[in-house]
């Protein structure tokens, strides 16, 4: 169970807000909740971000998967 009531969100972003279902999948949750008019998403902070990084480490050398 994620949390989520995706038939709902769905039906909101289809109907309420006028999205094409390719539109609403391609929304990340902060632009879904800016767009809904709920507050905006709180400012990442360091604690968050250093659980960010350990949780998803630069691969070796660092840059990104392409080599770059």
């Amino acid at each position: 169970m994620t949390g989520f009531d995706w038939p709902a969100l769905l039906r909101t972003g289809v109907k309420g807000l006028g999205l094409r279902p390719a539109e609403f999948w391609a929304l990340t949750p902060a632009e879904l909740r800016l767009m809904l008019g709920d507050a905006a998403p709180a400012p990442l902070r360091r604690a968050r971000l250093d659980e960010l990084l350990a949780a998803y480490p630069d691969g070796e050398g660092g840059g990104n998967d392409r080599g770059i």
